[in-house]
C-alpha cells in the first residue's frame, strides 16, 4: 500500500500512553490513532479501512514472569492477544507488530522471530522483549549494555509527574526503541 504519509493510519492497540507510536505523531502526517481503554477497548473495536501499520502491546500481567507463582487468567488474557490478531487479520497493514516482554505469551503465540533488550536502542532497560510480526527490525546501536541506570529512579519520577501505578511504568515503550521501529516502519 503506496499511500501518501498524511492517509497512512496507524493503529496503536492497547497502546496505553501512546509511547510507542509517538514517533508516527511527532513525525506529522500520520493518522495515529491509540486503542486504549477507557475510550476503547479491542475486544470491541472495528478498525477502519486502509491502515497502513499496526503496533500491538496487549497487556503483560498474565505472561509476566514477574508474576511468579500466583494464579494466571490466561483465558481473560488471550482473548485480548486474539483481538488484537483479529484486527490485524480484518486489516491487512504494511506492517504489523505484536510485543509483549519474554514471558508466557511464547506458549500460545510461540517463540517470536525477534527479541529486543531495549537497552539495544539507547534506552536504559535490561527488559527483553519479544516482538511478532511482519514488519522491518529495528536496528540496534549497541552490543553491550552501557552502564543502565537504576529502573527505580526512573519509575520513581514518572509515577510523581503521571501519577501511574509502578507496572504502568513499565509498560511504557521507551522512546528510543520507539524512534527506532519508526525509522525501520515509516
Amino acid at each position: 500500500m503506496d499511500l501518501p504519509v498524511e492517509k497512512r493510519i496507524i493503529l496503536d492497540l492497547c497502546g496505553g500512553t501512546g509511547a510507542w507510536s509517538k514517533p508516527y505523531k511527532d513525525s506529522g502526517g500520520y493518522d495515529v490513532r491509540n486503542i486504549t481503554l477507557p475510550d476503547y477497548d479491542v475486544r470491541t473495536y472495528t478498525p477502519p479501512t486502509n491502515v497502513y501499520g499496526i503496533l500491538a502491546a496487549p497487556p503483560c500481567t498474565e505472561f509476566s514472569l514477574a508474576k511468579g507463582n500466583r494464579y494466571r487468567d490466561f483465558n481473560g488474557a488471550m482473548e485480548v492477544v486474539k483481538s488484537c490478531l483479529a484486527i490485524i487479520w480484518k486489516c491487512h497493514p504494511t506492517f504489523w507488530c505484536l510485543e509483549n516482554p519474554r514471558g508466557f505469551l511464547r506458549q500460545f503465540l510461540g517463540k517470536p522471530p525477534l527479541t529486543i533488550w531495549y537497552w539495544q536502542f539507547g534506552d536504559n532497560l535490561g527488559k527483553p522483549t519479544d516482538l511478532w510480526g511482519y514488519y522491518n527490525p529495528p536496528k540496534p546501536i549497541y552490543t553491550e549494555p552501557a552502564g543502565l541506570l537504576q529502573q527505580w529512579d526512573k519509575i520513581k519520577s514518572i509515577k510523581q509527574v503521571q501519577n501511574l501505578s509502578r507496572s504502568e511504568v513499565r509498560a511504557i515503550t521507551p522512546p528510543a526503541f520507539a524512534q527506532a521501529f519508526f525509522e525501520s516502519n515509516r
